[in-house]
C-alpha cells in the first residue's frame, strides 16, 4: 500500500493515526501541493488532487480519510478493530466521525482562515466560535462516562477527534472541560499518535526554516 498525503493536514494525520494502530505495513508519499511539479505529478495519479489518497497493493486508489480507515480495518489483521463488530456501537462510531468531519475539523479549517485574514470579520468568528463550543460541550458529555469517545477502545471516531484537539486548544482553550481534557492527555502518550506527532515536529521544522522536498 502506498499513502499519498501531508503530514500538517489534519484528515492525512486521521489516516495516518489509523495505520498505526492498525500496526499496517505501508510506502509513505509526502506530497507538498503547493508545489506546482510535485502537484502536476500527483495529478498524473489522481487528478483531484485531494489528500489523503490510498494506493492498494491491487491499484485501487481510496481517497476520504474515514473510507481508507474503513478498509484497513477489513484487509489488515491485527492491531486496533477501529470499526467494531457490535451493529449499534458500530453505528455509534460512524455517526461520531461524521459529527467531528463535518461540525469539527471542517469548521476549524474555516477558523484558521478566518484568523489569518489581514482584516479579521470578529463576528463571523465569534458565531464560529460559539458554534463550536456546542460541539466541543456535547464532545466532553459524551467523555463523562467514556474512557474513549464511543467506549473502552479507541475507535475510528478517536481517529477523527484526536488530531483536532491541539488546534482546539489552541484557538478554543476549552481547559474548564475536564473530560476533554483527560481525553487530550491519554491521547498524547498513545503509542500510535506520539508517531504521527513526530512527523508533525519534523513537517513543521521544515516549514518554518523553508525546506521543502525536492520534488
Amino acid at each position: 500500500m502506498e499513502l499519498f498525503y501531508h503530514p500538517l493536514s489534519r484528515y492525512s494525520q486521521k489516516v495516518l493515526l489509523g495505520l498505526y494502530e492498525k500496526q499496517a505495513n505501508f510506502f509513505p508519499r509526502v506530497v507538498e501541493l503547493r508545489d506546482p511539479v510535485q502537484r502536476a505529478e500527483f495529478a498524473q495519479i489522481y487528478p483531484p488532487c485531494k489528500l489523503p489518497l490510498l494506493k492498494t497493493s491491487d491499484g485501487l486508489l481510496l481517497p476520504e480519510s474515514s473510507i481508507i480507515i474503513e478498509y484497513l480495518d477489513r484487509q489488515v489483521r491485527g492491531g486496533t478493530r477501529l470499526l467494531p463488530d457490535m451493529p449499534s456501537v458500530n453505528l455509534r462510531v460512524r455517526l461520531w466521525d461524521r459529527l467531528i468531519d463535518n461540525d469539527l475539523n471542517n469548521q476549524l479549517f474555516v477558523l484558521e482562515q478566518l484568523f489569518n485574514e489581514s482584516q479579521q470579520d470578529e463576528l463571523k468568528i465569534r458565531q464560529l466560535r460559539n458554534r463550536l463550543w456546542l460541539t466541543l460541550q456535547e464532545l466532553d458529555n459524551q467523555l463523562a462516562d467514556n474512557h474513549w469517545l464511543v467506549g473502552d477502545g479507541f475507535t475510528l471516531a478517536d481517529c477523527a477527534l484526536v488530531p483536532c484537539l491541539d488546534t482546539l486548544f489552541d484557538l478554543l482553550t476549552p481547559f474548564e472541560l475536564d473530560n476533554l481534557c483527560r481525553y487530550r492527555q491519554q491521547a498524547n502518550i498513545r503509542g500510535a499518535w506520539e508517531l504521527v506527532t513526530d512527523e508533525i515536529t519534523l513537517a513543521q521544522a521544515e516549514e518554518t526554516a523553508g525546506v521543502r522536498n525536492i520534488p
